[in-house]
């Protein structure tokens, strides 16, 4: 099996994460991981990957603290040249209108959901671009559907976040294209995860022109194509995986 360097998936231990950890595993990337404080779930998807002959390893990283993510590119650095980083990272609060929403949680989901996102991204670019030395590489943001559709009554701060990463992830691959570096999203609709409720999956399909929600490796297919060398000409792209969503 080929080596295709390192992929880091941020918030690879469940749901799509591990999903696209999985499906990279398979393709030959050396894989890292990170989570934030289910280490039992991340240790057995490393050992999961490695019984497969895989090469893998969990770190524990809070995507609201800069230092932690310094300190995460530093230690994937010693496994290997990394060539593709994908964040899925994400959060979205308690549910409700914005008339009862905390500053706490705004504060939180920006902070995971685009801040972390933009500091990885620059993490990943200061490790791939021609311009720093480097043989390019390519990363994918796990946005959300939520961002065209606004989420009212909801996570209207979630859709705001996801609609933010989708601006960023557009003018960095303009900025990034001619360093070796692509930039694309992939905006799930309904998936079968743990941040979905059964009753909130059940709505979901119920919406979803193709009426059911999406497994995480259907998200997964489409992160591992935008990685891929049949994409080699897609950059600053969304890709729609929600079922007509």
């Amino acid at each position: 099996m080929p080596n295709k360097g390192v992929m880091l998936v941020v918030g690879g231990s469940r749901g799509i994460g591990a999903a696209v950890v999985r499906a990279a595993a398979a393709q030959g990337y050396c894989i890292a991981l990170t989570y934030l404080s289910r280490s039992d779930t991340a240790e057995a998807l490393v050992d999961e990957l490695k019984t497969s002959g895989g090469t893998a390893r969990a770190f524990p990283v809070d995507t609201q603290d800069e230092a932690s993510i310094l300190w995460l590119f530093k230690a994937v650095a010693r496994m290997g040249p990394l060539t593709a980083m994908v964040y899925s990272s994400g959060i979205t609060g308690p549910a409700s209108p914005l008339a009862d929403v905390s500053a706490d949680t705004l504060r939180e989901v920006i902070a995971v959901n685009l801040t972390g996102a933009m500091l990885c991204a620059r993490e990943s670019v200061r490790r791939m671009s021609s311009a720093q030395g480097h043989g390019g590489g390519a990363i994918v943001f796990i946005s959300s559907r939520a961002a065209d559709r606004g989420s009212a009554g909801e996570y209207v701060w979630y859709a705001a976040s996801k609609g933010g990463v989708n601006s960023f992830a557009l003018g960095l691959a303009r900025e990034v294209a001619r360093e070796g570096v692509r930039v694309n999203c992939v905006s799930p609709g309904p998936v079968a995860t743990d941040m979905l409720s059964p009753e909130r999956q059940a709505q979901g399909a119920a919406a979803v022109a193709i009426g059911r929600v999406a497994e995480p490796e259907e998200i997964a297919s489409a992160v591992l194509y935008l990685c891929s060398d049949a994409a080699s000409y897609v950059t600053g792209a969304n890709l729609a995986v929600a079922g007509g969503a």
